[in-house]
Order: structure tokens, then C-alpha cells, then sequence
């Protein structure tokens, strides 16, 4: 370093070996709008890794919580469900700067529970599974990316993380997701897959429960990462919802090598506290691989809902809290 210094390099000192890891990491990446970096250690990747990585950092763009990584150092608790109303969960109770004012209440208490910071979320479900095949025969039906954007303007101005939801029905992950593309190049908006309602060709909703091979997820995650390193945008969640083993057989080998994205596999179990522990332990120790896990609660199915308190006593602890 201090031959660097005597060389007339600008030295910064970055513990992780990303410079997109921290607020005060972009924002010095920022101010030295550098043409050339070096990296001193091995901690810092090949070249390519670390060209990308600063360009993206360079940008000085900031997360919710600070930095351009999703995870770790944060935990996100998120109201679930579609503006529309409130028959998909509780995002659509209010209006949305009500919305958003509920999104904050409930972050609040598990600010005293973890030394982490605790971000207010919103998932919202983009395409809703349907009764009927729709114009398309897809039995999902799309919201229009100018129906979403106002509430996800919203949610940026107030420092809220985004997630969209896709519930696809008959047609696959990556085409519905490449339907929001326009969104998904927002800083603040990840993406969350449900294969709940990823149906065969011969399959209706409620008659099944759908599922999603790993290898179709993976297509999402390259898809998603290239698009993030290409736009220069901070890191992705890309969250797997699953309630059965079955919904993503081999969930285990999601590419999780793309640091562009955080994968964070969502328990949906719903009812009994015992049941809900159970559904949590079997895909727990079914995907060993994945670092980061998801907790739903729920208002009306589940007997009890769990307090923040309890919420937070979960092993292993969830990054991303979703309420229903």
C-alpha cells in the first residue's frame, strides 16, 4: 500500500474484496471515478471479477440499508400480495402510501432483534395465477409494467426494497420475467419465482401443485445476472418459493455462483406452528447449499402467527420476512 501510495494510487482498503459491499466502499469507488484498479490479494477475484464489480460500484448507487449487496448485512421484512385488493394478502389492505407506511410498521420491531440492518419490503405479485386460460391460454394473468411502476416509485423514494412475484401458470419463468425487464433494471427490484403455480400443459390451477425443474430456475438465474452486471445495477434477490420438496426437485444445485444475485429459498408452510417447523426442516436439510432462507407468516392460516420475537428465533434465522 504505501508503494501504491507513492505511486499516486488512490488506496482502498476493502476487507470483503468487493467494493460494492458497503455504503462508504461505493461511495469512495464512487468519488475516484477510477480508470485503472488493481487489486492487492487474492481476495479480490480474477480481472474480470474485479473490473465489473468496480464499474458497478462506480456508479455510486445505493441499495435500501446502504451498499449494492442485498445480503448479507440485511434482513427484509415485506408485506406479500397485489395492489389490486386484498383478497392476494395483506400489500393490497390500503392504499399506496398507506401501503408503505405499513411496510415500515411492521420492519420496525425486528430492529431491536438483530445486529443487522432491517430493511421494509414489498413483494408484489406481477402475474397472478387464474382460474381461466386468458387471452394468451397462459392462465396467468400479467400486470402491466405502468400499473406497478407507481407503487415501486413509491417504495424507492422511501428507502423500501422491491421484489416482483410470477405466478406463470402454463408458460415458463424466464419469458414472464422478461416481460419486466423495464422494472428489473431499477436498482431497488428483485424478482421471486412461485413454482406453486408453474403449471404443465394439461394442468389448472388448484387441481395441482405446480413445480419447476432447477434447470429452468438457472435459465432465470443467468438471464438476471447478466442483466445486472451488463446495466451496472447492485446485486438481485432471487427468490425460490417452496412449501414441498417436489415444487423444484434438486433445488440444491441452483447456481448460486453469480454474485450478481442473492438466491434465498422462501418457506410458504402455512398452519400449525408443529407443521410450519416441520415444512421448514425438510427443505432446510433438503438444500444444504443455499446460505440464505426465507419465513412467511401468515394472518389467518397460521395457529399462531409468530411474533417478531419468534420470528427471529428460527434456525437457521431468515434474511427475508414476508407477511400474508
Amino acid at each position: 500500500m504505501a508503494n501504491a501510495r507513492t505511486a499516486g494510487a488512490v488506496v482502498q482498503v476493502v476487507p470483503s474484496g468487493d467494493p460494492r459491499a458497503t455504503a462508504a466502499s461505493v461511495e469512495a469507488t464512487a468519488a475516484a471515478t477510477p480508470e485503472v484498479v488493481v487489486g492487492l490479494g487474492t481476495v479480490f477475484g480474477d480481472a474480470e471479477t474485479l473490473a465489473w464489480r468496480t464499474s458497478t460500484a462506480a456508479t455510486g448507487t445505493q441499495l435500501p440499508g446502504g451498499g449494492q449487496l442485498v445480503l448479507p448485512g440485511k434482513t427484509y421484512v415485506a408485506l406479500y400480495g397485489n395492489p389490486s385488493g386484498p383478497a392476494l394478502g395483506v400489500l393490497g389492505e390500503q392504499d399506496a402510501p398507506a401501503t408503505i407506511e405499513r411496510a415500515a410498521a411492521h420492519a420496525e420491531p425486528y430492529r431491536a432483534l438483530t445486529d443487522s440492518t432491517v430493511v421494509p419490503a414489498l413483494e408484489i405479485i406481477a402475474t397472478v395465477a387464474s382460474a381461466g386460460a386468458g387471452d394468451d391460454g397462459n392462465y396467468s394473468a400479467e400486470a402491466p409494467v405502468e400499473q406497478l411502476r407507481p407503487l415501486i416509485d413509491l417504495a424507492h423514494e422511501h428507502g423500501q426494497y422491491v421484489v416482483l412475484d410470477l405466478q406463470p401458470g402454463r408458460t415458463d419463468f424466464l419469458t414472464q420475467a422478461k416481460r419486466y425487464e423495464e422494472l428489473l433494471r431499477l436498482p431497488n427490484v428483485g424478482l421471486a419465482l412461485d413454482p406453486e403455480w408453474r403449471l404443465r400443459p394439461d394442468q389448472v390451477h388448484l387441481r395441482q401443485i405446480g413445480q419447476v425443474d432447477v434447470a429452468e430456475v438457472n435459465q432465470v438465474v443467468t438471464w438476471l445476472a447478466d442483466l445486472t452486471r451488463a446495466n451496472n445495477l447492485p446485486q438481485k434477490v432471487l427468490i425460490l418459493h417452496q412449501f414441498q420438496v417436489r415444487m423444484i426437485p434438486g433445488v440444491n444445485e441452483v447456481d448460486q455462483s453469480r454474485s450478481e444475485l442473492a438466491v434465498v429459498v422462501h418457506v410458504d408452510g402455512q398452519g400449525s406452528q408443529g407443521a410450519k417447523q416441520a415444512t421448514w426442516r425438510t427443505l432446510h436439510a433438503n438444500a444444504p447449499n443455499v446460505a440464505w432462507w426465507g419465513w412467511k407468516n401468515f394472518y389467518d392460516e397460521d395457529v399462531p402467527m409468530l411474533t417478531p420475537e419468534q420470528t427471529m428465533q428460527v434456525e437457521p434465522r431468515p434474511a427475508f420476512v414476508s407477511y400474508q
